[in-house]
């Protein structure tokens, strides 16, 4: 069985470690910074096996040249990628096998134009589907867009809603509790946010992450995975000042300016 931990980074970073807890043999999901994950590979006994990159971004990429160079080991991206460091290039739907696993590549523009998604559905290795989707989707939010539009990335995020409801998610950050603030200025009234948001609540004073969630938790919480809903699409409307109906991309496009002024 394969097992997933935590590395944090920077402020709100987590560098994603799965591992094969008996070969002892690991990969590393977004190394933004070498040092954290040199040590946690030397604390918890576990060899280098592969690097997985889900997009081009700093916090996302700096330690890769640092963990290439010292492991000589492969690296797994988007054989768009805007980043050097390449060695094994994905394209949509592409599946490959990593630590006895199996993966499947979703390209996921929006927050960047080369950002993919990596994801691996239930089997012996794991009885739960896993989604490492960097900083496309997070826990009650989404990330800004920076290079794409607010219909790719409304389209990115439809397609990661389509997966399995028990997929669990690993988003790189510790957004949460700032992503459900927000969420509930979208449905004040909305009681399974207010729950999660005390379970989160009482997950960050314990010092524990708020990760990984699941599909089935962010469809119910989540503003950005809401477009249809009757509550998200008035609020869109209203931070717009419109009375006219609005689409799905119109919707996701308004409540996530909304957010980048929160």
């Amino acid at each position: 069985m394969l097992k997933i931990s935590p590395i944090h980074a920077f402020h709100d970073n987590y560098i994603w470690c799965i591992f094969n807890a008996h070969s002892r043999k690991a990969v590393i999901v977004d190394p933004g910074d070498a040092r954290p994950v040199l040590a946690h590979l030397e604390a918890e006994d576990l060899l280098l096996d592969a690097l997985f990159i889900t997009h081009h971004h700093p916090d996302h990429i700096g330690g890769l040249a640092t963990l290439k160079e010292t492991f000589d080991l492969p690296v797994y991206g988007y054989s768009n990628a805007a980043f050097k460091g390449v060695t094994h290039t994905l394209s949509d739907q592409e599946q490959f096998e990593r630590l006895g696993c199996k993966w499947e590549v979703l390209t996921v523009p929006g927050h960047t134009l080369d950002h993919i998604a990596f994801f691996s559905p239930s089997q012996e290795a794991h009885q739960t589907p896993w989604l490492f989707c960097g900083d496309t989707l997070f826990s009650g939010g989404c990330g800004r867009l920076f290079e794409g539009t607010p219909a790719q990335m409304r389209s990115s995020l439809e397609r990661i809603a389509s997966l399995p409801d028990n997929t669990q998610i690993y988003p790189a950050h510790e957004y949460t509790l700032a992503n459900l603030e927000f969420a509930l200025q979208v449905e004040p009234d909305n009681e399974d946010t207010l729950f999660y948001q005390q379970q989160c609540k009482d997950k960050r004073a314990a010092n524990l992450p708020t990760l990984p969630s699941d599909l089935r938790t962010e469809s119910k919480i989540n503003p950005f995975l809401r477009w249809e809903k009757p509550s998200v699409h008035d609020f869109a409307r209203r931070s717009i000042d419109s009375t006219a109906p609005l689409s799905h991309d119109e919707v996701f496009a308004s409540i996530r300016k909304a957010k980048d002024h929160f």
